[in-house]
């Protein structure tokens, strides 16, 4: 006859007896893997799920470690984004950096054994503060589709240029000028407006230059604009040309210095070769 102390106790107390795994005093009588009095497993797992971003590029490297101190920087040099944590890290105050699902759609696959049905997600991000991105991800699962675009989004944010209708008075506000967009049938043009216009767009469109940090814009719109992902794609590469145009005020002799890569070289350089020391040093 076993010691049954942990199941006398559970039925002391009103509980249910419990059968199986886990009823010997080791384990208190709470079931298996709880650990000491129930301690154990669901304990201190809230910053588990959230990892140390380890960065695999170069420009990722330089982010961590602070020599990049703005996005501007980065696009200054027209250095690709290919880790999304490098935006993260520029907008760790969450609230700044907002998303919004467009659209999800279904699309099908004619197979041998019939239709293989996925969903396309459509997701855009921006800081109402001249910063806008837009990422678009086909996966089985809604949940998966969504995350996936939104981390494309991420890496496809792109500075927005703004400029003023008339009087060059307060901050800039819309359009600096004439900016137009095309995606399959649907081309979209944006036009500056005067202070306190609005934006004059569809609900669609109106989310995306909002998101940009537009306040007044006329737009016109060609095509079949019911296709939704092609609208906002062409709303999106309309509004990516903003700083595509060299206007005057943008006339001033280029002063060319070096990229991070050439001015960080050496830190670059040594650091990996730690890092290969280290992977060398590793049993695994």
């Amino acid at each position: 006859v076993g010691d049954h102390s942990g199941s006398d106790k559970e039925m002391a107390e009103g509980g249910p007896p419990r059968s199986g795994f886990g009823q010997g005093e080791g384990h208190g009588g709470r079931g298996r893997g709880r650990g000491r009095d129930g301690r154990g497993r669901g304990r201190g797992r809230k910053d588990s799920d959230k990892e140390e971003w380890i960065p695999v590029t170069k420009l990722g490297r330089l982010v961590k470690e602070g020599k990049i101190k703005s996005l501007e920087e980065i696009y200054l040099y027209s250095m690709s984004i290919k880790e999304y944590q490098i935006i993260d890290h520029f907008y760790q105050d969450s609230s700044k950096l907002k998303d919004e699902v467009m659209k999800i759609m279904p699309v099908q696959k004619q197979s041998s054994a019939g239709q293989r049905t996925r969903f396309k997600a459509f997701v855009a991000v921006g800081d109402y503060d001249g910063h806008i991105g837009l990422g678009v991800k086909c996966a089985k699962e809604v949940a998966t589709a969504i995350r996936g675009a939104l981390i494309l989004a991420k890496m496809s944010l792109i500075p927005v240029r703004r400029g003023y209708w008339g009087k060059m008075s307060g901050l800039p506000h819309t359009v600096p000028n004439k900016l137009s967009g095309k995606c399959g049938s649907v081309a979209v043009r944006l036009i500056p407006a005067p202070r306190g216009t609005g934006l004059v767009a569809a609900p669609a469109s109106k989310k995306i230059l909002a998101m940009a940090g537009l306040e007044d814009c006329y737009s016109t719109t060609r095509g079949h604009s019911r296709t939704m992902g092609n609208f906002i794609k062409a709303v999106f590469f309309a509004i990516s040309k903003s700083y595509g145009y060299l206007s005057p005020e943008l006339w001033k002799p280029t002063v060319f210095q070096k990229t991070p890569f050439q001015e960080h070289t050496d830190y670059l350089s040594k650091d990996t070769a730690d890092l290969k020391l280290t992977n060398e040093a590793s049993p695994y």
